[in-house]
């Protein structure tokens, strides 16, 4: 039976690509899997701090809906390309950024004129293309920061630019979460689990700092409950403990003793080395059919094991 509730750790963190990783927890009191695993997802795919453009305006468009002559999308494919672009942002406060092009080709976010507080994760995201050797794009942007989704309603309400096209915006930088709650064993407590969350992102922000802040904001959240309450807990049981205890649980005929000594042994009802350990010298010579010779055989073997 488990009396306390240990402390999980963070025990793995395995590379999947460049902006996918995952993570193993573990041991975690039973149950613990999915509860933390979907704390953690949820947490990270709707409060995670992040950055995107909220509103755009191009020279000589008013609206949504206006056509421009020079450019093969329309504004709305447009405003649809703006959304699919990465952006980090170092400023609390909105920061304007600028896009000039002129002549045919494709403009991309690469050609985003960036102050140093705005960075682009995806530089060769297409956002319009131009067909007219004659056109110059010009384009103001804004970008700002914030958690979860922004309403098309409230980007218009906040516009910092009355004459901008607003555009709603998910600010969350993680893209994907999935996770995988099992059973494991420390030791003999097979009572426990595993948990192993993969984290993909848009490269403004890695898995790992993802992860840290999802953790952070959930232990921020749960501390303003707990009030003065405390629950005991112990430090997770480390890989040492659990090998040596796994050693202790080894049966008494694969240590290589004669088989007059494991048959004595046995038929004392002495079957690990656990049984074994207990004993003291006089227990063992009290035991039937155990000689001096069995003793001295035994006390040989346990201090190869170390035990």
């Amino acid at each position: 039976m488990t009396k306390v509730i240990h402390e999980a750790e963070l025990a793995e963190i395995k590379d999947l690509g460049e902006n996918s990783s995952s993570f193993v927890i573990k041991p975690l009191y039973y149950g613990y899997g999915n509860t933390l695993g979907n704390s953690l997802r949820r947490v990270l795919l709707s409060s995670i701090k992040g950055a995107a453009i909220t509103a755009f305006r191009i020279e000589g468009t008013t609206h949504e809906f206006s056509a421009i002559p020079g450019i093969v999308e329309d504004t709305v494919d447009i405003m649809l390309n703006l959304k699919n672009i990465h952006v980090k942002s170092h400023s609390d406060a909105p920061v304007e950024i600028h896009l000039e092009k002129k002549g045919t080709g494709t403009v991309l976010a690469g050609d985003i004129k960036l102050p140093a507080e705005v960075e682009i994760a995806n530089p060769q995201q297409v956002i319009c293309n131009i067909d007219d050797p004659k056109f110059t794009l010009k384009m103001d942007m804004i970008v700002d920061t914030g958690r979860g989704y922004l309403s098309i309603e409230q980007s218009s309400e906040e516009r910092v630019h009355g004459d901008m096209i607003a555009l709603d915006a998910v600010f969350t930088p993680v893209l994907r979460v999935r996770y995988n709650a099992e059973n494991t064993r420390v030791g003999q407590d097979t009572n426990l689990q595993q948990l192993t969350l993969t984290i993909d992102t848009d490269g403004t922000i890695s898995p790992r700092e993802a992860f840290e802040e999802a953790a952070a904001i959930l232990v921020n959240q749960y501390k303003a409950l707990a009030g003065s309450t405390t629950v005991e807990s112990a430090p997770a049981p480390s890989a040492t403990a659990a090998e040596d205890e796994s050693g202790l649980m080894l049966p008494i005929e694969e240590l290589g003793l004669s088989a007059r000594t494991a048959n004595a042994l046995l038929n004392n009802d002495i079957h690990t080395v656990r049984d074994l350990v207990v004993l003291s010298e006089s227990d063992l010579k009290e035991l039937k059919g155990f000689g001096a010779k069995a003793l001295d055989e035994v006390r040989e073997k346990l201090t190869e094991l170390k035990v």
